[in-house]
């Protein structure tokens, strides 16, 4: 949350200067690789248990928003060139992490958008944490996109290793390709154009609708380093399939998205003469190529232990006492205390009733917001419940 204040504000960011003096980026890799091979090996074997019926799923739903919480830190500081030069070595394994995630961003289409935050009161506690944990998939994709595309900003200083993990095992550029024709973060709802924006969901009005979004953009500015870097270009093998998708780029670079981004008149010329040029083939020149260790690694040391991780986490992690509950709800409490998070917040509050921009909240409960005193009085019966129980949890403190 600092380190999102910090840059919000401009004020210098000291977070990021921490974490690289005392070389913390590899660990907070290794961590989110650690929380992503939970979510895909551990989480289901334990939402399948019989015996796994938990009173309150909020100490899962922790483990399942830290990937999210670091994924979020790392976005805010690989804006700057030294913290991705101090990742050293595991750099490729964050490549291959985003690599993973932009995947699933182009494997969601046609798949429908992920179910808004709302969640139906019938859901069970389980299925109303599986919905959030969909849900936040999606928002972690979204986020990989944007560290993959500071990592392609450094394109120049990375090692040649990394270069050809980007260009020839993944062929990001054919895949940041697939992502501008499907668009996951654009959708059309009630014939209104919407995207996803802010961790919601909002409606584009018509005259802002060729406007460029900020996802677009960090796909189109990662082409541009992918493909018009010298470093990248000597090592990027254009073959007739890489040929094929890069040209589809020429219909989108309209006069509109050049007056937006003008820098993308270079990319235009460069696709202007691939169209002429002669395919390649595969180059196979590295024979010594070094490969992600954490995933491998953490998946060699657990492998055939699935079950037994989930049924030990089942008994010592995620069945707290009672009081155990009490004084980690405090902990949460006091860490996003509700000062903090309206100033990292990305925008004003909006009314409960109304929507509109919000001045007012309720004196009761304080967590409600009203643009006049007249939506409070229309939304109170709807509020009234919420309101009573909440003040008498902070009396209880």
């Amino acid at each position: 949350m600092q380190a999102i204040l910090d840059a919000t504000v401009s004020q210098g960011e000291p977070i990021q200067e921490l974490l690289v003096t005392h070389g913390k980026i590899p660990t907070l890799v290794e961590e989110l690789i650690a929380v992503e091979m939970w979510k895909q090996k551990v989480f289901p074997v334990l939402c399948r248990l019989e015996d796994f019926k938990p009173q309150n799923t909020f100490p899962i739903y922790m483990v399942v928003h830290h990937e999210a919480s670091i994924v979020n830190l790392l976005e805010t500081v690989f804006f700057h060139k030294e913290v991705c030069e101090s990742a050293e070595d595991t750099i490729l394994d964050l490549v291959d992490y985003c690599h993973r995630k932009l995947t699933l961003l182009v494997a969601r289409n046609g798949h429908g958008a992920p179910l808004e935050k709302d969640g139906s009161l019938d859901n069970t506690p389980m299925q109303e944490l599986q919905r959030q944990a969909e849900m936040m998939e999606f928002e972690i994709s979204l986020k990989a996109l944007s560290v993959l595309r500071y990592i392609t900003d450094c394109v120049d200083s990375l090692s040649l290793n990394t270069l050809s993990r980007m260009l020839s095992t993944h062929n990001l550029p054919c895949l940041l390709v697939e992502l501008l024709e499907h668009s996951p973060w654009s959708r059309r709802e009630g014939g209104k154009l919407q995207q996803f924006e802010g961790g919601r969901w909002q409606t584009v009005a018509p005259s802002e609708q060729q406007k460029l979004s900020k996802l677009d953009g960090q796909v189109w500015i990662a082409l541009y380093n992918l493909l018009l870097s010298p470093e990248a270009r000597a090592r990027y093998c254009l073959t007739n399939f890489a040929k094929g998708q890069l040209l589809k780029l020429r219909a989108f670079l309209t006069d509109t998205l050049l007056d937006q981004l003008p820098n993308l008149a270079d990319l235009q010329g460069f696709l202007a003469h691939l169209a002429l040029v002669e395919t390649q083939f595969p180059k196979k020149d590295l024979v010594l190529e070094q490969i992600p260790e954490i995933w491998e690694r953490l998946e060699r040391e657990n492998k055939g232990k699935w079950q037994a991780i989930a049924k030990h986490q089942l008994s010592h992690v995620f069945n707290p006492s009672e009081q155990d509950l009490r004084l980690q709800a405090r902990r949460w409490a006091e860490t996003y205390r509700l000062d903090v998070l309206q100033a990292v917040a990305p925008e004003r509050p909006r009314c409960a009733y109304c929507s509109a921009e919000a001045s007012k909240r309720c004196s009761r409960c304080q967590s409600e917001w009203y643009c006049c005193r007249e939506c409070q009085v229309k939304h109170w019966e709807k509020h009234k419940k919420a309101c009573v129980l909440a003040a008498q949890g902070d009396r209880a403190k």
